[in-house]
């Protein structure tokens, strides 16, 4: 168990006391305990009446009672020993997504005279969610012409959950013609790359199956594969290719919808059908209901289609392919970074988390008549509520 006057992390709360009577009698103290996810129901938390300095028997009278923001029934009190346990499925990944920092934040208070305690539940990740591919079989394009030493993007698994639970490591199955390389990128994740390490022929072999297996940092690990489905191309020898292989845009959240992006550009050094190029969108990440992205297939011009939410998401990844004409075709790749920024498009939220209606006409002054929280969505500056 840990004392401190530090802030719960996320958006800033705000408590107002109206007062009536000499200030004083509310405290201040924080508790802080910690449970790993998945707890079992009546897994114990901690002597929440002991370290907040109560006695058991003034629970009752004095009207003890928690209230928590968002779900109310995940920690209750057992008001007979003063123990604070689990009392419904604990979920981090469902509470919290993949932020590193993850708590329940309650705030106790007693009547007789008022005091507010703030309590915060650090929730512990558990390595509960393995690997996961996002289809069961990739396929991947090559030609077989392609010179030794080439690269090809794979799309890596994703895990739920945190720190070393989430991190990834890949294996490729036992094969002669690829190995496999792991490229990390600008924001610490890696992608899975075969490397071609045998010359192709068609003719000789005009498909390959091979197992991709990740496996996280978790003790036990968990596992995740994938089948690469490997078809050889007869020579259209030039891929498309992008003027850089990455690209970055900022924008603000609430943008119209139809505002552009980028004007992405690919080339081709072939000639006729084999140099036309057509574009289209591989992949979005994370998904989402909101916002999505449209390419013209033509101009590789990318537009918003929906509404940019910096409280849903802050970031979105956008896979882009270019493929030409050829007979048959080959394929460039690039991605797409955009970043949203906070507008401050979030009105403050106030939930009275303590009431005392009706004030008799002969209430002393600096009485405590209501306690009001206040919080907001927003971030920085635009979520600081004054």
């Amino acid at each position: 168990m840990v004392f401190s006057r530090r802030g719960g992390p996320g958006a800033p709360r705000l408590l107002l006391s109206l007062l009536l009577l000499a200030a004083g009698e509310s405290g201040s103290c924080q508790v802080h305990y910690s449970v790993p996810e998945e707890a079992k129901h009546g897994t114990f938390v901690g002597r929440i009446a002991q370290d907040l300095g109560l006695e058991l028997a003034e629970l009752v009278p004095r009207l003890f009672r928690v209230a928590s923001k968002g779900r109310r029934d995940l920690l209750e009190v057992n008001l007979q020993n003063g123990i604070l346990f689990v009392n419904s499925r604990i979920d981090r990944e469902e509470l919290c997504g993949r932020s590193l920092e993850c708590s329940i934040h309650l705030e106790v208070i007693v009547d007789r005279p008022l005091q507010v305690f703030h309590v915060e539940v650090e929730v512990k990740d558990i390595n509960d969610n393995p690997p996961v591919f996002r289809e069961e079989e990739q396929k991947v394009l090559i030609s077989e012409s392609a010179p030794l030493d080439s690269h090809f993007p794979l799309e890596g698994a994703s895990d739920a959950d945190i720190g070393v639970n989430s991190l990834l490591t890949y294996r490729l199955g036992l094969n002669e013609y690829f190995t496999l390389k792991i490229i990390t990128k600008n924001d610490k994740s890696i992608l899975p790359e075969l490397v071609l390490r045998k010359s192709l022929d068609r003719e000789e072999t005009p498909q390959l199956n091979i197992l991709l297996t990740s496996q996280d940092g978790g003790k036990p690990e968990l596992t995740g594969s994938v089948q690469i489905k490997i078809s050889i191309l007869d020579v259209n020898d030039n891929a498309p290719q992008f003027d850089k292989p990455g690209y970055k845009v900022v924008l603000f959240e609430n943008v119209p919808n139809g505002t552009r992006v980028i004007q992405l550009n690919a080339s081709d050094l072939d000639e006729g059908l084999n140099r036309e190029i057509s574009y289209g969108i591989r992949l979005i990440l994370p998904v989402s209901e909101k916002c999505m992205f449209s390419i013209n297939p033509e101009t590789g011009e990318i537009r918003i289609y929906g509404k940019l939410d910096f409280e849903e998401n802050i970031e979105y990844e956008i896979q882009v392919n270019a493929i030409d004409k050829g007979i048959p075709s080959m394929a460039g790749h690039c991605t797409v970074l955009v970043e949203v920024l906070d507008l401050n498009d979030n009105t403050p939220e106030v939930m009275i988390t303590s009431l005392s209606l009706p004030v008799r006409e002969d209430t002393q002054v600096g009485t405590v008549i209501a306690l009001i929280s206040v919080s907001d969505r927003d971030s920085g500056a635009n979520g600081q509520v004054t």
